[in-house]
């Protein structure tokens, strides 16, 4: 997902940046913990991440450009990464972005959950 969003981190990065935004020491990363992870390896880009940059990495995961984020979009962005994840990380990653708590994320949630990691 992070090469998708314009990221390239090599597998030691990725390792070391996962370690060390695993707050609950899970071995996995939720989607709070994948956000910190992506705002700290944008940060790193010389260039950082407008608004406009974000919304563009949004785009990328709202596949039907209906202006929200769903499991199913979630879920086929991870897979067609290589990714495998269960139902069950999906809803939690949902249930982690979604504040309103209708089923999806929309382009404010996902701005207010970058905004504050």
């Amino acid at each position: 997902v992070m090469r998708m969003l314009g990221q390239t981190p090599t597998k030691e990065e990725l390792d070391a940046i996962i370690e060390e935004v695993d707050e609950d020491g899970s071995g996995t990363i939720d989607f709070e913990e994948f956000l910190v992870m992506m705002v700290r390896q944008m940060k790193e880009d010389a260039k950082g991440k407008s608004e406009e940059e974000l919304a563009e990495c949004f785009r990328i995961f709202d596949r039907n450009a209906d202006g929200y984020i769903d499991s199913e979009e979630l879920a086929e962005i991870f897979r067609s990464s290589g990714e495998q994840v269960t139902d069950e990380e999906i809803e939690s990653l949902m249930k982690d972005g979604d504040k309103n708590n209708d089923g999806r994320i929309d382009f404010d949630e996902f701005l207010k959950m970058m905004e504050g990691v």
